[in-house]
């Protein structure tokens, strides 16, 4: 997730589904999230263009991808977020979730570094459709996990991604 100076103020951001002529856009914030990741040392997330343009209209045709704009329109953030069971989530290693009640996911959040807010913007949204917010990352996602906690995210423990690469495993509520 990339993150501007603190000195900059956020601008009011606004939280709407994800169009198929937003991803241009999208392509681009996730491309300066992975440069952003990989300047921070985060060399083993997103790697290889994921998420593909591909993963994305899908999320789009399905109604769970979402862009973070300022008040005049500009794209500056996107994320997924899952109203479903996250089948990932079903085996939790090293850990236990706090509770079973229903929940939403928040999956591929990224910046452009244009403005801060994008994390709050996201889960502000995300808490309006579930209590209970679910989130994992890479355990060399060091922002992430910041963020996270900061905004009281409780680790549960470890989860495995289909193709089996480790993630940490958040919840808040």
């Amino acid at each position: 997730l990339a993150m501007p100076h603190a000195s900059q103020a956020a601008p009011r951001l606004l939280v709407r589904p994800a169009l198929p002529d937003d991803l241009p856009a999208m392509s681009a914030i996730y491309a300066a999230a992975r440069r952003l990741m990989r300047s921070r040392g985060n060399l083993h997330q997103w790697v290889n263009g994921y998420p593909s343009d591909e993963l994305l209209l899908t999320d789009i045709r399905a109604q769970r991808s979402f862009v973070c704009t300022t008040e005049d329109g500009q794209i500056v953030g996107a994320f997924c977020l899952l109203c479903d069971i996250e089948p990932t989530y079903q085996r939790l290693y090293d850990g236990v979730w706090p509770n079973d009640l229903p929940y939403v996911t928040i999956h591929r959040l990224a910046s452009d570094g244009r403005v801060g807010g994008i994390f709050r913007a996201c889960l502000s949204f995300a808490r309006s459709k579930s209590a209970v917010v679910r989130a994992d990352t890479h355990k060399d996602n060091l922002k992430m996990q910041q963020l996270l906690v900061q905004n009281g995210f409780q680790r549960c423990g470890i989860i495995y991604l289909e193709d089996q690469s480790q993630r940490i495993a958040y919840q808040l509520g």
